[in-house]
């Protein structure tokens, strides 16, 4: 944002809004504004939107100077990750394939957030179709980290992680159907949480519909709280739509942590993190004890690498909705991307459906699991942020574009809530995400835990270089 409001967050920015002390429409013109002056060095948006973004910032206001209720958001600024449709704006699924796509409705959560007041200044940018867990697309081009510009910001959601990261807007929303909020957020230096699969509704379906998650990016806990409070509930229009009312996520930041079950696990039972990586994380992990809470080391979390089951799935379902493209005009597409969704749809119906029962069996063991911990810790990615233009590390590269991630897919199988919070920083000043894992329903616990541990060992006030 500009000169006073970058790096404030929502909170703060609220309070201050409807306390008249500054303009929602001041904040989002200097939000504008850094989106604009920093767009080259990060190529962190595909469409800017001022003009919907100051119609909303201006209502609120009008709604404020009258005593009104200005909602939830009070104007404040955001975006959209180009996956999520907003009415009358391209929607291109950062591919070439749809680069002319105008999308005709709002998704749930984009209706939401225009209630509240929310001002969406514009569509962040996203691996082709979200394919990819890096910051680049044949559309685009690459998107940069703003704390070191030759490496990746993590994908898909990159525009949305690079452009928070970099004080652009507090707060973003964005879609995980593997990783993809979480594997930036950790990448990024930020807080980001995939919650209960459906408790966001998703409208129209996914091309992942039961892996597809939205997800809130934000620089403090508090602050994803808010947004995810005014993106989450039933809708009708979503078979799988939770039908409960919204816990009170922000409420739960303000709950105390003592006494909670905790596992700690460096690998999952499989993974392959670099030590640095596994020191920070374990040193975060240890912060709980001191928070009064149990914390016990189980490695083999899991019995095998569910890897297998995940790209089933979900590079089916993508391929599937892009077959036309794939046999008529693949050489527009990303030759990864390609690639990877033609092997998924060389497989056979017998071979999917064993992964989906395999899928199921696999979801029961992880519930159980969490009879006996309320949180599950683990590295958020095995590496740090490397460097822009490669799809996978060069310490993983017998992995593909997405299972070198090792740790988040499992829990878009799983449905349960996930998050990623900054655990520390690396030797060369990359950060390093914690992931924090829930039982089922149970994003509560992963606010008050997140909540308490930003406390002890806060992060919002170290800012990347990128200015």
């Amino acid at each position: 944002m500009g000169n006073g409001f970058a790096y404030k967050t929502a909170v703060e920015l609220k309070a201050a809004i409807i306390a008249k002390e500054i303009s929602p429409v001041e904040v989002t013109q200097a939000a504008l504004d850094r989106q604009q002056s920093l767009q080259e060095k990060l190529n962190s948006f595909v469409t800017s939107t001022p003009e919907l973004a100051l119609d909303a910032a201006k209502a609120a206001e009008k709604k404020i100077m009258a005593g009104e209720d200005a909602g939830l958001l009070a104007g404040m600024p955001l975006s959209v990750k180009d996956v999520l449709p907003v009415k009358d704006v391209k929607l291109a699924l950062g591919s070439k394939a749809f680069a002319d796509n105008i999308a005709g409705i709002d998704a749930p959560p984009v209706e939401r957030i225009k209630a509240q007041g929310g001002s969406i200044i514009g569509k962040t940018t996203t691996s082709e179709l979200g394919c990819k867990a890096v910051g680049d697309c044949p559309l685009t081009g690459i998107t940069r980290n703003p704390w070191n510009t030759d490496k990746t910001p993590g994908g898909s959601s990159a525009g949305a992680a690079a452009s928070v990261a970099a004080g652009i807007t507090p707060f973003a929303i964005c879609t995980d159907g593997g990783g993809s909020v979480r594997i930036p957020c950790s990448f990024s230096g930020l807080f980001g949480i995939k919650p209960q699969f459906a408790r966001v509704p998703m409208f129209p379906a996914s091309a992942a519909p039961t892996l597809g998650h939205v997800g809130s990016v934000a620089r403090t806990v508090r602050d994803a709280a808010l947004l995810l409070t005014v993106i989450a509930g039933p809708d009708q229009r979503d078979p799988f739509s939770i039908a409960e009312p919204t816990p009170d996520f922000l409420g739960a930041c303000e709950q105390s942590v003592k006494g909670m079950r905790i596992a700690w696990s460096p690998t999952l039972g499989y993974a392959k993190p670099t030590p640095e990586v596994v020191e920070i994380c374990q040193k975060s992990a240890q912060v709980f004890e001191a928070l009064g809470c149990t914390v016990e080391t189980v490695d083999n979390v899991m019995d095998e690498d569910p890897g297998d089951m995940w790209t089933s799935e979900f590079y089916a379902g993508i391929g599937t909705r892009l077959k036309p493209v794939l046999e008529q005009n693949a050489d527009i597409l990303d030759p990864v991307v390609v690639e990877i969704l033609s092997s998924a749809l060389d497989q056979s119906l017998e071979s999917y459906y064993t992964n989906v029962f395999k899928r199921y069996e696999f979801r029961e063991k992880m519930r159980s699991f969490f009879d006996g911990y309320d949180l599950l810790l683990s590295p958020t990615l095995p590496v740090p942020a490397f460097d822009v233009g490669l799809d996978v590390p060069a310490e993983l590269s017998d992995r593909n574009a997405v299972s070198w991630v090792y740790y988040t897919y499992p829990f878009n199988l799983t449905g349960q809530p996930a998050a990623s919070i900054p655990a520390g920083f690396t030797g060369d000043g990359l950060p390093v995400g914690l992931q924090m894992v829930s039982r089922i329903n149970s994003e509560v616990d992963i606010f008050r835990a997140a909540a308490a541990f930003e406390a002890a060992q806060p992060w919002a006030d170290r800012k990347p270089p990128i200015d």
